[in-house]
């Protein structure tokens, strides 16, 4: 007999986006790393995640496996097709039904969310659940990330005591930014499948309403954020989101793990998107990268002699556009260069498509995003703005640091376990205290000013490029905490809610006078 504890640990990951077949954000980086991590690091490794009509097959090969998978009550009639192929090594399942997934955009369009994002979102976690059981064995660790697929540690949680398929079953809950909750309607509760214990102000209700990060928090056996310091910084009401009570109920389960780079993406001696590669050993080539971006976005030839500032992020409050806007002025005064590449809220769109007409070949804007084009950028440009006001963890500033674009930063979240800021004997970027507009054009002033000491600006750059967050190291905790939830020695115990909790069988119908009949809550046939 095989020992339990010395075989791999058989995990799968539930996300809603996974680079290269989807991707939004950092959470598609991520999760498009992560998981072939934890395969190099011998874990079996699957993903599930939605099949959405913008799916990129990326030149994998992705055919049906399943063309029934049932999701069970509230949706007996309603089942999934389950799609799979293969990415180093990882199997990936993609959960499909058209109604659900088939839309240009993954979770909003301008106009707002998704009116269905919670069932779309609950159907996947339950068919995602359901195809599991069409292994040959249960998974030992059922991996949720952000609240699209939080659902999955409520739905163990009650399973486990009911369905012997899960008993060994247990849950981790990544954070990735817990300012996105999955906030819905009390009255979705209901077509949710959950128990009426569910229900209570230690599981998915929030204020009146049905959360499902909460929930996920509230029955999860672990959780993780993506950076130690956004760990500390969600136990205070300023980064708490509201849900601060419930994470300081469960800091003893919480853990900070780092994110990694993927350096076999994200590399200047290795980049396909680049005009001329280079690396720390010889950063020639950094310059024509720079002037052949200049020449991209029709700027100012002089610029190749004057430092030029680059910003790639989403044009929302969260990454601090706005304070970057409020110094252009005092920027274009100075003769510097910048260049915004970003998409999101339509008023800072539209003042950076004005201010771009404002400052012709000293401000370059592109309203999107483009992989190749955030390629050059971080190359071209020298210096990199981050002036985020929370920053779970961030990735492009590991990218700005190996590609030599020394970062300017808030000090907040990842940004502080990543950046060791100057005057630091080993700096490798600036940082400053709080997201202020004021604070941002000193930090900025400081940086360069340094630039054009050419000795100490080569230094900086070297020590940056010289930073290695990688993925394996990151595996290796997650690996070691799944263990150790497996294998517990001495585990602390689940939190008691605070009302008495009766056993039911989550498979038994509620009262169906109880249900509701509200036009967006309506089963489908």
């Amino acid at each position: 007999m095989t020992d339990k504890s010395s075989r791999r640990p058989r995990v799968v990951l539930l996300t809603s986006e996974i680079y290269p077949f989807s991707k939004s954000g950092g959470l598609g980086d991520v999760m498009g790393a992560l998981p072939p991590a934890l395969r190099r690091e011998h874990a079996d490794i699957s993903v599930i995640t939605p099949f959405y009509g913008r799916l990129s097959s990326a030149g994998h090969e992705i055919r049906l496996v399943k063309s029934d998978c049932p999701v069970g009550y509230p949706w007996e009639p309603v089942t999934a097709e389950i799609y799979r192929t293969e990415y180093q090594g990882v199997k990936i399942y993609f959960v499909s039904r058209g109604e659900y997934f088939d839309r240009r955009a993954y979770y909003n369009t301008y106009e707002g969310d998704y009116f269905d994002n919670c069932e779309r979102f609950t159907f996947f976690v339950r068919a995602a659940l359901s195809w599991c059981r069409q292994f040959d064995h249960a998974p030992d660790i059922i991996h949720a990330h952000d609240w699209q697929s939080a659902l999955a540690p409520v739905f163990l949680h009650f399973l486990r005591p009911v369905d012997p398929f899960w008993k060994n079953t247990r849950t981790v809950m990544t954070i990735h930014n817990l300012a996105f909750q999955g906030r819905f309607s009390s009255r979705l509760f209901k077509n949710c499948g959950l128990p009426q214990q569910a229900w209570h102000m230690d599981g998915v209700e929030f204020y009146g309403d049905l959360n499902l990060l909460k929930g996920g928090i509230a029955y999860a056996d672990a959780i993780t954020t993506v950076s130690p310091a956004y760990a500390r910084e969600i136990l205070s009401p300023t980064f708490g989101c509201g849900l601060e009570g419930i994470l300081q109920a469960r800091k003893e389960r919480i853990h900070g793990i780092l994110n990694g780079a993927d350096y076999g993406v994200w590399d200047p001696g290795n980049d396909q998107y680049l005009p001329c590669v280079y690396d720390k050993k010889c950063v020639e080539g950094k310059k024509t990268c720079k002037r052949m971006l200049l020449r991209e976005f029709y700027m100012a030839d002089q610029l190749e002699d004057r430092p030029v500032l680059s910003f790639i992020g989403r044009l929302r409050k969260q990454k601090g556009i706005d304070l970057l806007f409020d110094i252009l002025p005092q920027l274009m005064e100075q003769e510097v260069g910048v260049i915004v590449l970003g998409e999101g809220n339509l008023e800072y769109e539209a003042r950076l498509q004005e201010m771009v007409e404002q400052y012709p070949g000293r401000l370059g804007g592109a309203i999107g995003y483009s992989e190749d084009l955030a390629h050059r950028i971080h190359a071209g440009s020298d210096i990199f703005l981050m002036p985020s006001r929370y920053e779970p963890c961030g990735l492009t500033q590991m990218y700005a640091l190996r590609f030599g674009t020394p970062p300017v930063a808030t000090a907040v979240g990842g940004l502080i376990d990543t950046i060791t800021p100057y005057p630091d004997a080993a700096a490798t970027g600036f940082t400053f205290a709080q997201p202020k507009a004021e604070l941002l054009l000193q930090a900025v002033n400081t940086a360069t000013t340094l630039w054009r000491d050419k000795k100490a600006w080569h230094q900086i750059v070297d020590r940056g490029m010289r930073q290695a967050f990688t993925w394996k190291h990151a595996a290796r905790q997650y690996l070691a905490l799944y263990n150790e939830l497996l294998h517990p020695a001495g585990a602390a115990p689940a939190p008691k809610p605070r009302h008495r909790e009766e056993k039911i069988n989550i498979r038994q119908r509620p009262n169906p006078k109880e249900e509701t009949t509200n036009a967006s809550d309506q089963k489908i046939s």
